[in-house]
């Protein structure tokens, strides 16, 4: 039985717009870092708990801007919060954007997936006689297993030996 998951038909036009969208974004986001795996971890992090408790103190810093020596850069601080949660809505929005795109890719792999399984098993059965057999030989590559030959680990020469 088909399998028929998503059926999209975007035109070359279609495409091309995305592709210009796609570099706009690029462009107006370019300001944006990124960062190394390395940086990322050597990171205090902001998280969901800590999201209060830095707003908070923002707030009483703000309130008691004299106290606050100037190398705090409390205006920083405060620049980097108005642009974190002017950009997470936007970020939650990409995020949905691509995990639908995750998801049509995966459906679109899986129909052509499904439909090239029903395609090679009809051509086993009905492949014989009708001159395909080499062609269902080389679709079969596919399922053929490895060797157990293939699976041994080599070990090198000299390793291994009792020889005193």
């Amino acid at each position: 039985m088909s399998q028929n998951l998503i059926s999209l038909n975007f035109t070359p036009e279609d495409y091309a717009q995305l592709d210009d969208l796609l570099t706009q974004l690029e462009t107006l986001l370019a300001p944006l870092i990124d960062l190394t795996a390395d940086e990322r971890r050597a990171l205090a992090r902001m998280g969901e708990k800590s999201e209060v408790f830095c707003r908070q103190t923002l707030s009483v810093m703000a309130q008691n801007r004299k106290l606050v020596p100037e190398e705090v850069m409390l205006g920083e601080a405060e620049n980097d919060l108005h642009h974190f949660d002017a950009l997470r809505p936007r970020y939650n929005r990409l995020l949905q954007l691509v995990g639908r795109c995750e998801d049509s890719i995966t459906a679109l792999g899986s129909d052509v997936m499904s439909t090239a399984l029903e395609g090679y098993a009809l051509l086993r059965v009905l492949g014989r006689g009708a001159g395909l057999e080499e062609l269902r030989g080389t679709l079969g590559t596919r399922f053929a297993k490895r060797s157990s030959a293939s699976r041994t680990p080599v070990t090198p020469a000299g390793a291994g030996s009792t020889a005193d």
